[in-house]
């Protein structure tokens, strides 16, 4: 089976301003997603960022590194804890994967030129089947190494760009599910 890995939907990803961030749909294509996962009873791993920076959401014991209440982990569902962009890095992601037999996973979350793009980039290279759900992820608007402000549709594009036919394949979330049970 394919695993869902679902990056960083935590409470604080919800307070940043809605007029800089794209794919406003997003945590419903998640949620959807997270249910069609449950229902085939196919792996599930929820992946939370814990800062190291006291003052941060994400500093242990704030509101903001809570899970999103639609979109919070089962008992039975792995979490994996995180203080880079990439979840795999000192968290045990891919042991826990390659112990259950996994080579494939769908990536959703946020945000897909931070977390997102450096989970997918390390997937590939260690040999995972990864795909990168375009509307399961989203981007903030971000200023580029050449002053210019760039909008979160560009920030967002330009990330899967970068990830499309080298370390991820690129779908979109009505094609997660035939990539999910396909041979890999």
């Amino acid at each position: 089976m394919t695993t869902l890995l679902i990056i960083d939907m935590q409470v604080g990803m919800t307070w940043p301003k809605a007029e800089v961030r794209n794919n406003h749909q997003a945590e419903d294509t998640i949620a959807r997603l997270l249910r069609d996962w449950r229902l085939r009873k196919a792996p599930v791993v929820h992946v939370r960022h814990i800062s190291r920076t006291p003052s941060s959401p994400f500093w242990p014991g704030q509101p903001g590194v809570e899970f999103q209440p639609k979109l919070s982990p089962l008992a039975h569902e792995h979490v994996v804890e995180k203080n880079v962009p990439d979840a795999f890095i000192n968290t045990g992601l891919d042991r826990w994967l390659h112990a259950r037999g996994e080579s494939s996973i769908v990536i959703v979350g946020v945000s897909t030129n931070n977390s997102v793009e450096s989970t997918a980039r390390t997937a590939g290279n260690l040999g995972f089947k990864t795909f990168v759900v375009s509307d399961g992820t989203y981007a903030y608007a971000k200023t580029d190494f050449n002053g210019v402000a760039r909008c979160a549709d560009e920030v967002h594009a330009m990330a899967l760009a970068n990830l499309d036919g080298e370390y991820a394949t690129i779908i979109r979330s009505g094609d997660a599910l035939n990539v999910a049970h396909s041979p890999v």
